[in-house]
């Protein structure tokens, strides 16, 4: 038996079907600028720009998840979520062990890369945000991908700065201090993520996914 009337029904096939595809969209942005900046990142020896290029891939592989748990129970959503919190979380960590490389070796990236790359990623980040704007308040699924979204461009701003410090000062502090900054959002994010993702797994549901009210 439906859970709502065909008119609500029809709604909600209707949202589902436009944020399915903007989810593709998103995903193709992400795959792309993944693989601009690695290349970048290793050529111009940039810590923040590669930091920036694995949370491309991890944005990418989190909006194929999405994907594939979209139309799915609040539980298949909540754990997808939990499965992003937790991809998040790693990217942070293995930040945090890449700024300390850097730092050691006493990397000085070329600043030029840092900035044109930079704007490149900033422009495809705010598209991605802006077609994800209107989801932003959803479950703990959709939510994880917004936030995804609005630290990629928080991000893309700091690498702009770093790029600007790194040709101010001659020296690669600026951006072993943006790739550090852009650990600490992924671990706030992650950690954001799995709350909501475990209060939505203890949330009752229905045999159909559906969540109980009580």
């Amino acid at each position: 038996m439906p859970c709502c009337s065909t008119d609500t029904c029809s709604s909600n096939t209707a949202a589902t079907g436009r944020y399915r595809a903007v989810l593709w969209i998103v995903l193709a942005i992400n795959a792309t600028m993944f693989l601009v900046e690695i290349v970048a990142g290793v050529a111009a020896g940039s810590a923040a720009l590669q930091a920036d290029a694995l949370d491309f891939f991890a944005d990418a592989a989190n909006y194929g998840i999405s994907l594939f748990v979209l139309g799915l129970g609040l539980h298949w959503r909540a754990r997808a979520a939990m499965v992003k919190g937790a991809s998040m979380g790693l990217f942070g960590l293995w930040v945090i062990g890449t700024v300390i490389w850097h730092a050691l070796a006493g990397t000085v990236p070329a600043w030029g890369t840092m900035g044109a790359v930079g704007i490149a990623a900033l422009i495809a980040n705010a598209a991605c945000l802006a077609l994800l704007y209107a989801w932003r308040d959803g479950d703990a699924n959709m939510r994880s991908v917004w936030i995804c979204s609005r630290n990629d461009v928080v991000a893309n701003l700091a690498v702009m700065g770093a790029a600007l410090g790194v040709f101010g000062t001659g020296s690669g502090w600026p951006d072993i201090i943006v790739a550090g900054i852009m650990a600490l959002l992924a671990l706030q994010g992650a950690v954001t993520i799995i709350r909501q993702a475990r209060a939505e797994l203890r949330q009752p549901v229905s045999g159909d996914g559906v969540p109980i009210l009580h």
